[in-house]
This record gives C-alpha cells, structure tokens and sequence, in this order.
C-alpha cells in the first residue's frame, strides 16, 4: 500500500479535513488531537481516506453514521476493512451515537487500543 501522497484524492481529503462532521471534531478537538501518541485526520492510505490514524500503533479509527449500516455501507466497509487489514492496519468502527451518548467510554476504548497495539509491536 503507498500511504504517500495520492494526488488523486489529496483535494477530497482536503475537503473533508475542513467539513468534518460535528461526532469527528468532538473526537478530534475533544481528545485526539492532544492525545500523547499521535493521531492524523482524514489521512489517505493507499485508496482509502480513513478518519483518523495513529502510525505508530497502526489503527485506524472510523466513525460510522447511518450510511454505513444499509447494504452497500455494510459491503463497502468491509472491502475497505480488509484492504487496510492486508497492511497490518487494524480499524476501529465507532458508531456516531457512541461518540454523542458515550463519549468518554470511546475515549478509554481508543486509548486502550493503543496501548494494546504498542505494547505487541515493542
């Protein structure tokens, strides 16, 4: 996977950085962007721009809205799950609502990932 400059969706990446919905700037403002590791936004990998990603623990962090639950979300993520997945990439899949009803309760499951991930790549 060429997680380098992809010029052919470097605008859209743009665009979305600067349009983010308001569950990924909560998450973004609220928690990630001060985390101690790390953590890009709306970064191209390969094909794909995923929400946010953490290099150095690679995860991946997605937040899923209600598109992603009828049938073409459903096989779209999973397509692009597994292209990830082939890289060593693992993706978290966090549902909108959870952020709005349950936000510190991702924060802790995003920071456990981490340290989960970073203590088996040591």
């Amino acid at each position: 996977m060429d997680r380098k400059h992809n010029k052919t969706i470097t605008h859209i990446a743009r665009i979305l950085r600067k349009n983010m919905t308001k569950e990924e700037r909560h998450l973004w403002y609220d928690f990630l962007r001060k985390y101690p590791i790390k953590f890009s936004r709306q970064k191209i990998l390969g094909k794909y721009i995923v929400d946010f990603y953490c290099a150095s623990a690679n995860l991946i962090v997605e937040l899923d809205g209600s598109q992603h639950y009828k049938e073409t979300g459903i096989k779209n993520d999973l397509e692009r799950t597994d292209y990830l997945e082939k890289y060593g990439l693992k993706v978290l899949r966090i549902q909108n609502n959870q952020i709005n009803q349950n936000f510190k309760d991702v924060c802790y499951y995003i920071d456990n990932e981490v340290k989960q991930s970073l203590s088996q790549l040591r």
